[in-house]
């Protein structure tokens, strides 16, 4: 099966391939085939009507039609695989030479990924913020435990100082109010300085019922950042009386008995969370370092595909949010404007594709494969993120096979990047090397023994999962 390749660019290639009509046999009899068992003839059984009279009916044309679709995808694939090309798009297929008998000739044109090296990645040499966890947070988390198991009463008095307050906020200039500035039944602590300005001064001693007007400045909204009157009404003031922070709370609150376990618990959450941020921002600058190190260009209809599907989901967020872009971006603490906001995002769409075609690259270079293990951990992973249970995506997988080879992508991928970012050198600000080989999914720190207990407990699940599935349904069989 001759096939010839033209360069039309950088990204994109013309496949021509020519089949000879001996190749195209099994499906032409496949063809003729189905198309005697979907028509009735006069004097023929069903599915007994000959290749003669079905061209004489039908036109010969039809048949070789049938029996091209049916076959060209393999041909294509075995052309791309002689030429060494990886395709990333579905190609433009079409027939230009027919000689019936002979030979069927067509062309595919299609992206494909451009030529490239990759760069030792050894040489990477990234620096991340040094692990910290923010002061207080151990406090604040405790606060907010004793405010969920705390008792609020309602009082006939001013606020004060720890109250909680329901108020009512609209703001104006010069008498006249301010669209999109005004806010109803919000719950607010007085003394905690997280909302505007002044308020905290403005309804201390303001019983319920009673206004007061202070100057401040907005802090969300397209009026973002402009000085407005702010009127203030107290719709109610509650007292809130908050269990002491000693060992029965935390036997109240959590699954601890002293109140030292429980701060320790929280604080070994933080730390954690702050070591998973950590290792994202140590992964995407060893990505980032290794993709702008590579001068490769992405196939334009890749992007323009990619770019379209972006904004698609940025408008439909926003419309579901009862939002435009222009208050998005009022709200954003990034001064952009919208031209320059679709513009970020056409550059990180580019440089998202730029950097699956380097993973891809490495992964193939690399030989890296993936396993029935891996696509479990996958499928685990997953329903912990989403808050479901492994057997429904392992239905989902039955029911649409083709995510599970969107699945193997996405691990193959991920594989890739562990292994450069272990190459490459990570470092903090404090001048530590950061060693993420030891990070478990949770932020804790564990061995390779652990993992794989982990690794084999979690496939005992997904196992246990399906075997009651299967039990189930031969129940429901049994009682059918």
């Amino acid at each position: 099966m001759p096939s010839t390749v033209e360069q039309l660019s950088p990204t994109r290639v013309k496949i021509t391939v020519e089949i000879p009509f001996r190749d195209l046999k099994p499906s032409l009899d496949k063809a003729y085939a189905d198309i005697a068992r979907t028509i009735t003839v006069p004097g023929f059984r069903k599915g007994k009507v000959p290749p003669m009279v079905i061209d004489q009916r039908f036109g010969r044309g039809v048949v070789i039609q049938e029996a091209f679709n049916d076959s060209w995808s393999r041909f294509y694939g075995a052309a791309v695989t002689e030429n060494s090309l990886t395709p990333l798009a579905q190609p433009d297929v079409e027939v230009t030479k027919l000689e019936d008998g002979d030979l069927i000739e067509f062309t595919a044109e299609v992206d494909v990924r451009p030529e490239f090296e990759v760069p030792d990645t050894s040489a990477i040499s990234v620096q991340v913020g040094a692990l910290e966890v923010a002061d207080g947070i151990v406090d604040s988390q405790i606060d907010v435990l004793r405010s969920r198991f705390g008792s609020r009463t309602t009082v006939e008095r001013g606020a004060a100082e720890g109250d909680l307050v329901t108020l009512s906020l609209t703001a104006s200039n010069d008498g006249e109010a301010l669209p999109d500035a005004t806010a109803e039944d919000l719950e607010y602590t007085v003394g905690s300085g997280q909302m505007l300005d002044g308020l905290d001064e403005a309804i201390t001693g303001l019983s319920a019922g009673e206004s007061a007007t202070f100057r401040s400045t907005l802090v969300g909204g397209p009026l973002k950042d402009e000085e407005a009157d702010i009127e203030v009404t107290v719709a109610k003031v509650q007292s809130q009386e908050l269990p002491e922070a000693d060992d029965d709370f935390a036997q109240e609150a959590s699954e601890f008995d002293t109140i030292e376990e429980l701060r320790a618990s929280i604080e070994t959450m933080a730390t954690n969370a702050a070591r998973l941020e950590q290792a994202t921002q140590a992964r995407d600058a060893v990505l980032e370092a290794l993709v702008d190190s590579i001068d490769v260009a992405v196939p334009e209809n890749l992007l323009t595909n990619e770019l379209e599907g972006r904004r698609q989901q940025i408008t439909g967020q926003l419309a579901q949010a009862g939002l435009t872009l222009e208050q998005y971006l009022a709200d954003s603490e990034e001064d952009q404007t919208e031209e320059e906001f679709w513009a970020d995002v056409e550059r990180r769409a580019n440089q998202s594709l730029k950097a699956q075609m380097v993973l891809d690259k490495v992964a193939e270079t690399s030989e890296i494969g993936v396993d029935q293990n891996d696509l479990t951990q996958h499928i685990l992973r997953r329903a912990q993120a989403e808050g479901t249970a492994p057997q429904q995506i392992a239905e989902h997988l039955q029911e649409h096979p083709h995510h599970i080879e969107e699945y193997m992508v996405e691990i193959r991928r991920g594989k890739a990047l562990a292994s450069i970012v272990e190459a490459a050198t990570v470092t903090d600000s404090n001048g530590g090397t950061v060693d993420l080989s030891s990070i478990r999914e949770d932020g804790s720190l564990g061995s390779p023994e652990d993992d794989a207990q982990d690794e084999a407990a979690a496939a005992a699940v997904l196992a246990d999962a399906e075997s009651a599935q299967d039990e189930q349904q031969d129940e429901d069989a049994q009682q059918s």
